[in-house]
């Protein structure tokens, strides 16, 4: 239901926006000002991403949760997605996206009403299973023998070899 309202809204509060603003300044100078917060926008969110891109890093570095970068992440791509769509009002949301105290603000808002049920950190090579009968967690892992190969003789069959201890 939201997502038919926003399908409805945002493109009559846009042309209702483009109207009332080349009304007032005319048309090329909205159209320069449209052109230059896409390309301003462009700029923004690379400087933005990479930011956000390093403090993912460091976040999985340090073995943190990483929920919080990623969710700036993501929420950096939806104001590039905003900046890049034509309009005054997805400009203003995508610009207030590319503040970082506003996305604090938006992660708090959201992880407030999310409830996390499990998170995991590693690689999916091992698997954990529970067995009945109180023996805790199994972890299946793999290992290979790395100790020194002692030189073989195989005997003949006939006669038994050398003591190989």
């Amino acid at each position: 239901m939201y997502l038919l309202l926003a399908f409805l809204l945002v493109p009559i509060i846009e042309i209702a926006l483009f109207i009332q603003v080349g009304g007032i300044i005319g048309l090329w100078p909205t159209l320069a000002i449209v052109v230059l917060t896409a390309v301003l926008g462009t700029w923004l969110v690379k400087t933005q991403g990479r930011m956000a891109l390093g403090q993912l890093q460091n976040s999985f570095q340090q073995l943190d949760d990483p929920t919080e970068p990623l969710a700036h992440g993501a929420m950096i791509l939806v104001a590039g997605a905003l900046l890049l769509t034509p309009g005054f009002f997805t400009d203003a949301i995508g610009f207030s996206l590319l503040m970082p105290p506003v996305r604090v603000a938006v992660f708090r808002f959201l992880s407030a009403r999310i409830t996390m049920t499990q998170f995991k950190m590693g690689s999916g090579t091992m698997h954990s299973r529970s067995y009945p009968g109180g023996q805790g967690d199994v972890i299946d892992g793999d290992y290979e023998d790395v100790s020194p190969k002692k030189p073989t003789r195989s005997p003949s069959g006939w006669v038994e070899g050398p003591d190989q201890d």
